[in-house]
């Protein structure tokens, strides 16, 4: 099969990270170690956290995240099985399944039509005296209005959380996507804005919930925990006991020493890839004006534009599927919105869940939508080749 012309993914390595799994592969030691520790250390100094905790993928960070809450102590952060969740009806499944896993109750709420998060007043209405916690995904890069959020939230007592897998560099208001929530998730699977091959991150500043997932991540022991800690206490100084003294029903989601020390050499480029991916998007606006009849992503302040959204006009001369055929033929790749319109999913007979209101804007993302892929170097070319495609359709 020949190469595509215009990929969805493309590699973000060179030497550096090929020298970096060299340094790993020298020093005999592969399973989670002191690489990952630099990489955790960097990164939450990167997005501006206190804590951060590297996991073998973005959906395992959902997972630690919704179970650390489960596993809390304090009152303030503590979720129950039963408890109302709110969550857009466009997103990745592994965004709702640990919600389901731990038993939560589902409510989703339709998306903005421009911005593709959520649509912020069907959010205001959705909210009630049942809801214990909203979780803001920041989709394809955008992040979302959280001054809003937060201001439909006030005084009541629930929780913010965010689903940041797409969204790594995203800004709104001069603080990083990702930082807004009680926790926040990172993907760095290889089409993400960072690639460790398989990978992702779950960033807090609140210590307690630091250490639950520290627990969470490695089987549930004390291994892993500081000496003071919020879970156990004051460890014993007796190290085979607390090497195998499980506390909390974990998991094994560590990831790979390998995976961390190439995100060392990745969070270095990361500014750089970020404003290339910026300056592509600018170029993607201008010539997007040219096309009345596709609606492609309104930017909320400081998008890190993971890709580049398309929704044909409802009558628009041509349809998805032959738009989708043109691109084919041109060697472009293209993809669904994140996964559409959610609630169409057969799976979610297995949830607790309400779908609140209509999911009109949901419906039409999931039927008119696509999105082509951004990357870390200029897409002058792979524009021009988009660009003859769509004037030949019209």
């Amino acid at each position: 099969m020949s190469a595509r012309c215009y990929p969805l993914a493309t590699t973000t390595w060179d030497q550096a990270e090929y020298d970096a799994m060299q340094r790993v592969i020298a020093s005999g030691h592969f399973t989670m170690g002191k690489e990952v520790q630099l990489f955790e250390t960097d990164f939450a100094n990167y997005v501006g956290s206190k804590y951060c905790v590297m996991v073998n993928s973005g959906s395992s960070a959902n997972l630690l995240m919704i179970a650390a809450l489960k596993f809390s102590k304090n009152p303030k952060f503590k979720i129950n099985a039963g408890d109302e969740v709110i969550v857009p009806a466009v997103s990745w499944s592994t965004t709702y399944y640990p919600l389901q896993q731990y038993g939560l109750k589902i409510k989703f709420v339709d998306i903005d039509i421009q911005t593709l998060n959520y649509d912020l007043n069907m959010l205001e209405q959705a909210v009630n005296d049942k809801t214990r916690m909203i979780m803001a995904v920041n989709l394809l890069g955008n992040p979302n209005e959280f001054h809003k959020i937060n201001k439909i939230i006030g005084d009541k007592n629930i929780l913010l959380i965010e689903d940041n897998c797409e969204s790594l560099g995203a800004e709104y208001q001069g603080r990083q996507a990702g930082t807004f929530g009680l926790m926040g998730s990172y993907s760095s699977f290889f089409s993400h804005h960072i690639s460790t091959m398989e990978g992702g991150m779950i960033v807090t500043n609140e210590e307690e919930l630091y250490h639950i997932l520290l627990s969470l991540r490695a089987h549930g022991w004390t291994r892993n925990l500081p000496k003071e800690n919020k879970v156990t206490g004051t460890k014993s100084d007796n190290e085979i006991e607390e090497s195998f003294k499980f506390v909390l029903p974990g998991y094994n989601l560590r990831p790979l020493e390998l995976s961390g020390a190439i995100g060392v050499e990745q969070i270095k480029k990361l500014p750089k890839m970020i404003e290339a991916r910026r300056q592509n998007a600018n170029k993607f606006q201008k010539l997007m004006q040219k096309f009345s009849w596709i609606q492609i992503q309104k930017e909320i302040e400081k998008s890190s534009w993971f890709g580049f959204s398309l929704v044909l006009d409802i009558n628009a001369s041509t349809t998805r599927l032959k738009l989708i055929e043109r691109l084919s033929e041109a060697r472009i790749d293209c993809r669904p919105i994140v996964a559409g319109d959610f609630t169409k999913n057969d799976v979610i007979k297995w949830f607790d869940y309400e779908v609140f209101g209509e999911m009109k804007n949901a419906k039409i993302i999931d039927k008119f939508g696509i999105f082509i892929g951004n990357h870390h170097y200029p897409l002058d070319a792979e524009f021009e080749l988009f660009n003859n495609v769509l004037e030949k359709i019209g």
